[in-house]
């Protein structure tokens, strides 16, 4: 069977984590931490980066930081993961949901204006497959009506948007190191990155229980003391360990898996331009993390017909959200805005095939005849 995902393993995790749990110190914020957060604040640029137990944890803090309080509305697509929304559900906000755009799957940001209300706090941009949303435009909006833009780049790590990283280019940003992204820190994790020097030092203490507990570690208060609203969210360092080593290889996984995004691509293309199917799109402005490859199919039946087909070939397959708007708690807890012309017909004809890391040339070859003949 051809897994449509396996974590990435580069090699060096396991010697990483022997040495974490040699040094006595498992928790957070140890040595491992620091040497992951202060590579993504090199690299990427933020002006902090604070590793999380999961993308999920970092959106929650993002929520904490901007104050959301209840009744307040928060724009974002309904195309996304349960969590983008949860994290400002849990605080008492009214979910706004926008159409998407029919090329990248990602919140149009045409349609925000129309759904902003002297009750909307914040803008949560969510980058589809590693590929960039509009940020000028959504950046721009959120100045002229003085909101939030919390950026939720689960699948962004390493892409691009006018050389800028994702996750970057918000007031927050927010990473995913769970097993199905391009880099793991032992099958769960997060990091969020402050882009606003004003949030830095709150940000600090709501991750660690709302206590100033880093600033103690450090040596700059002599005792620390509970300093406001918080929770744990510290990633452990036998986790970051386990990260460390794939930042190690960063550039050659994400290398790997843009030829193997490429290899897709080209070996598709001609299904693509008979009008067989739809291949993803790429704007001019987005450097890309290849973090998936999809199709679209005409629609659900036939997307179920090639599910099937693959299965019996032993290849597994997946599509992915239901859109939230349709489900029982995004009726409760939001509300879309405009018409649905795209959300739900997209979501319906996407089908993602296998891309990770450690995925084989001859396996890649079998997914891709396997997928030919079933057009044939």
């Amino acid at each position: 069977m051809i897994p449509f995902n396996a974590p990435p393993v580069v090699g060096n995790e396991l010697e990483y984590m022997q040495s974490a749990m040699a040094s006595g110190k498992l928790c957070g914020d140890g040595g491992f931490t620091r040497l992951c957060q202060q590579w993504m604040e090199q690299r990427f640029g933020s002006k902090k980066v604070l590793l999380t137990p999961s993308c999920t944890a970092s959106l929650e803090m993002a929520a904490l930081l901007i104050d959301i309080q209840p009744g307040d509305e928060v724009i974002m697509p309904s195309y996304t993961f349960v969590s983008t929304a949860n994290a400002f559900v849990l605080r008492g906000a009214t979910i706004v949901f926008v159409d998407v755009r029919s090329d990248t799957l990602n919140q149009d940001e045409s349609k925000i204006e129309a759904a902003i209300t002297e009750k909307t706090r914040a803008i949560v941009p969510v980058h589809y497959a590693g590929v960039a949303c509009e940020m000028d435009a959504i950046m721009a909006l959120a100045k002229q009506y003085q909101l939030w833009v919390i950026e939720d780049a689960a699948q962004g790590m390493m892409s691009c948007y006018k050389g800028r990283a994702l996750g970057t280019i918000g007031h927050i940003g927010c990473f995913s190191f769970h097993e199905t992204k391009n880099y793991t820190a032992g099958g769960e994790g997060g990091a969020t990155l402050i882009n606003d020097a004003a949030l830095v030092e709150r940000a600090e203490i709501i991750r660690e229980k709302g206590t100033n507990r880093s600033q103690f570690f450090r040596g700059q208060v002599d005792k620390y003391t509970w300093r406001d609203i918080g929770s744990s969210y510290l990633m452990a360092d036998l986790q970051a360990a386990c990260l460390w080593a794939q930042l190690e290889a960063a550039e050659r996984i994400n290398q790997q898996r843009l030829r193997l995004w490429q290899r897709y691509y080209d070996a598709l293309q001609p299904l693509a331009a008979q009008g067989r199917i739809t291949l993803p799109s790429l704007p001019a402005a987005c450097e890309h993390n290849a973090h998936m490859f999809y199709i679209k199919l005409r629609d659900s039946d036939d997307r179920q017909a090639l599910i099937d087909w693959m299965k019996e070939a032993e290849i597994m397959t997946a599509f992915h959200y239901i859109p939230l708007h349709s489900s029982p708690a995004g009726e409760q807890f939001g509300r879309f805005h405009g018409e649905d012309r795209y959300t739900t017909v997209e979501s319906e004809r996407l089908l993602r095939l296998p891309l990770f890391y450690n995925l084989t040339d001859n396996n890649q070859k079998t997914v891709i005849s396997s997928l030919l003949s079933f057009f044939a």
